[in-house]
């Protein structure tokens, strides 16, 4: 079975991006976001950060209803 990097539809709290993201990694979603944040936090990279997430949630496909990503 092949893994899919898509949108979460269920756990998302803005996009869904993060939740893909560990989905896709098979960590808990909390863990990806922490990582946002401190990336966002770190001086310099929290533009940078914030375009690639928005770049992220325009590319990333959208989970299919009722699939097991």
């Amino acid at each position: 079975m092949s893994r899919k990097l898509v949108r979460s539809r269920d756990e998302k709290m803005l996009c869904g991006v993060a939740a893909g993201i560990a989905g896709y990694l098979d960590v808990d979603p909390t863990i990806v976001r922490l990582v946002w944040v401190l990336a966002v936090v770190i001086p310099g990279s929290n533009i940078l950060v914030v375009a690639v997430y928005l770049l992220l949630c325009l590319l990333m496909p959208l989970e299919v209803p009722g699939s097991t990503s």
